[in-house]
This record gives structure tokens, C-alpha cells and sequence, in this order.
């Protein structure tokens, strides 16, 4: 069952109810309570049973999609347990599947929905770019050309303008929203090589050239920001703190320290981030993460120990603290041996075993194992839970994801 199958279904009953009595509808009396008491209630669904909601008859309909309810909705997201949507790349083309942890103990078995999204005949191969708001942005893995804005819930969806597009390219994407401004951003930062110059003994292509494109969505075309001094790691932005997305750089040749570089949305401006000092954010294995509103990072250590380290003040280093230290695990799900493709994922996420997902309300660490099993630790009791969620692909990488019926044009408070 998916949403598309809901949806279908509410719109056979409505119907059916119509034609039994047109001139008398029922009331339901929700029409009747203060808007601010409604707006409470709808406020604590899960995103799951909110769509549902909407699809019970018009009124309730429009009470769902009220702009006011939207803004509420989203500032309360951070009281729930977050939903995840799971991109699967295999085996012939991209799947997005959600799971609603919020509601996951009234939905039984049936955990993991899959989302049918509208612009598959037209892009059957894509790369989540990034979730801000309850909107993914979603980018062309073929030819990088075609980017979407997409609410899953909602089944809006728009195309972007097309941008500049370099014959040779490795492209490092972004996706976010600046109070101050109001203004959703998407940033394409562009690595290419001129003509057919290369390293031919390097372990991989050295694109020479940059340049930095940014478009506001609702604008008609994108602008040029000029070129970026730092190479960044081929993933997309990880972590949007106070308006800006987060990249880590790639090591240099003769000057291997990687950095933390971010992105202002309000500005348009490149700069620094204090990194903690760990030692680890020298090597590959590490990652980017938003836990509480802060900046954190997860850090790979010895023997299969993992660090997380968050940055208390934004942009004070002395307000780095690691906060958590958790242990070596080897989910049940993962001494199941499976073929995996050689080439799954066009961004692989280079080497790392383990992602720190998020956290979940009652405290609990939400971690993803080699893109195949869901895992939540307790830091207090140092304990760690498999997530057997029927109907889950094998391979996936985890988007956690603010449901919502919010888009672009809803005007979100500071």
C-alpha cells in the first residue's frame, strides 16, 4: 500500500457517500472546535496519518493543507520521532520508500511504504540531493542534468531550470532554506577538466577546474558564484545549520588535513568551520549530522569505535564536546552474506560502515550499517536493537526527512 493506493481509495468512499446523500452531507464537528485547538490535534499525527486526514472529505481537506497548520506542523517536528525515506538503487531503477517512525507502533507489520513519485518516466536514475522541510531535491545520477523539488506527501513536484553543463564533471550538490531570507537554495558545485588533461597514474580523475552554481528556486535561471578553493568530498551537503550547508573537504597532496567548509545561503559566501579536535577528520571515515539543531561529527576510531562530537555554540571551537562514544557491532542483519552489485550507488559514501542517522525522542542514537540495517543505540544503557521493519529493500541509504504538506511557496516563520 502506498499513498498513491490511499488517496484512490478516500476518493472512492467520498464518492460513494455523495451519491447516497448529496444534499445533506454528514458534519463531523471537527469544522466546529477553535482553529487553535485543531491545530494542536492535526499537529501531533505522524505525517502518515495526517495524509489520511486529508482525504476523508474536503473540508478536512482544507483544514490539513491550512498554510498556518503547515508552519505549525514543521516547528513541531522536532517533538516527534523523525520519517525516514530510503532511496534504493537496485536492481533495475531507483526506489523511494518512507517509514514513519511516529507511527510505526499503530502500523504493525506494514512499516515500509513505497512512494510512486510523478517524474519517473522521466528520470528512472537519481540522487537524493537533500531534505529541507518536508521537500526532497532530487538530481539526474545519468547525466546530472534534470533536478527536481519533490514533497512526497504532497506529490508536488517541480522541474528545475537547466544549468550550465561541462562535457567532463563531477558535480557536489546542495539543498537548503534560509530563515532570514525565506529563500530555498539548490548549489551545484562543479569540478571539470579542460580539454583531455589528467594524471593517467592516479588512482582517480584530478578535475582542475570549478565553478559554483546556485539557483533560488522560483528564480528562472541559475547564477555563477565563480570558482571554490576547497575540493569537497563527492557526497551531497550532509548537515544545514543556521542557513548554511555543511561539505568536508578532500585531502591534498601537500596538504592533507581536511577542512570543514560551509556554504551562507543569506550571503552566498564560503567559509571555515572550526573542526573538533579529534584527529579523525584526517582520515576518510567519517561523516556530518544535525543532532538537536547542532552541528556534529561522527568520527571512525580504532577497533570499530565510533565518536560523536557536537559543536555546542555554532563556529566556536571551544564548544566542540564528544558526546557520545559507542562501541563495535555486528547487526543480525549483516551476517546475512548478499551479492552486491559492483557499481550500486554513483555516489558511494566511501568506505563508511556505519551513519549516525539522527536521534529519536526517548534519547536513542539512530545509526544505519553498510547502507543494509537499521540500528538504534542506547546511550545509557549501552545497548544496541535491530530494526525489523517488513517490506524493506535490501540496499538503501537513509534520508531522515521532516514530513510534511508544506511547499515552496508556504512562508516558513523564523
Amino acid at each position: 500500500m502506498d499513498l498513491l493506493y490511499v488517496e484512490n481509495h478516500a476518493k472512492r468512499r467520498r464518492k460513494m457517500r455523495s451519491n447516497l446523500d448529496q444534499d445533506d452531507p454528514p458534519s463531523t464537528g471537527m469544522e466546529h472546535l477553535p482553529l487553535e485547538i485543531v491545530h494542536d490535534i492535526l499537529s501531533r499525527l505522524p505525517i502518515s496519518s495526517l495524509v489520511q486526514f486529508r482525504c476523508v472529505c474536503k473540508a478536512w481537506r482544507a483544514l490539513a493543507q491550512d498554510p498556518h497548520l503547515v508552519k505549525f506542523y514543521l516547528s513541531t517536528s522536532t517533538t516527534k520521532d523523525p520519517c525516514l525515506i530510503l532511496h534504493c538503487d537496485f536492481p533495475i531503477r531507483n526506489q523511494l520508500y518512507f517509514v514513519d517512525l511516529a507511527a510505526a507502533p499503530h502500523q504493525g507489520k506494514d512499516k515500509v511504504k513505497r512512494i510512486n513519485a510523478p517524474f519517473w518516466p522521466m528520470m528512472p536514475e537519481f540522487d537524493v540531493v537533500g531534505s529541507c522541510n518536508g521537500l526532497l531535491c532530487l538530481a539526474d545520477s545519468l547525466y546530472n542534468d534534470a533536478v527536481y523539488v519533490y514533497n512526497p506527501f504532497t506529490r508536488n513536484h517541480v522541474e528545475l531550470p537547466k544549468s550550465l553543463k561541462y562535457p567532463d564533471q563531477e558535480v557536489v550538490f546542495g539543498f537548503g532554506f534560509h530563515p532570514k531570507t525565506q529563500e530555498y537554495k539548490v548549489v551545484k558545485i562543479v569540478y571539470y577538466r579542460n580539454g583531455h588533461s589528467s594524471y593517467p597514474r592516479a588512482r582517480r580523475l584530478v578535475y582542475s577546474q570549478s565553478e559554483v552554481q546556485i539557483l533560488t528556486l522560483g528564480s528562472p535561471s541559475w547564477r555563477s558564484l565563480g570558482k571554490i578553493s576547497y575540493q569537497l568530498v563527492r557526497r551531497p551537503s550532509e548537515a544545514l545549520v543556521n542557513g548554511r550547508l555543511h561539505w568536508v573537504s578532500r585531502p591534498r597532496r601537500y596538504n592533507p588535513a581536511r577542512r570543514l567548509v560551509s556554504l551562507d545561503l543569506a550571503d552566498e559566501q564560503f567559509r571555515e568551520v572550526p573542526k573538533p579536535d579529534c584527529g579523525g577528520l584526517s582520515k576518510c571515515n567519517y561523516h556530518l549530522v544535525v543532532l538537536k539543531g547542532c552541528l556534529s561529527a561522527a568520527v571512525y576510531c580504532s577497533y570499530g569505535r565510533l565518536e560523536i562530537w557536537v559543536m555546542k555554540e555554532y563556529n566556536v571551537k571551544e564548544s566542540w564536546v564528544k558526546e557520545y562514544s559507542i562501541g563495535a557491532y555486528m547487526p543480525k542483519g549483516l551476517k546475512q552474506n548478499l551479492d552486491r552489485p559492483s557499481k550500486i550507488w554513483k555516489n558511494a559514501l566511501n568506505g563508511i560502515v556505519v551513519r549516525v542517522l539522527g536521534l529519536l525522542q526517548n534519547g536513542e542514537v539512530l545509526l544505519e550499517y553498510k547502507s543494509r540495517v537499521l540500528v538504534t543505540y542506547d546511550p545509557n544503557q549501552g545497548k544496541f536493537k535491530d530494526l525489523t521493519l517488513q517490506g524493506i529493500p535490501k540496499w538503501f541509504q537513509t534520508v531522515v526527512h521532516a514530513g510534511s504538506l508544506n511547499w515552496i511557496n508556504t512562508p516558513i516563520d523564523t
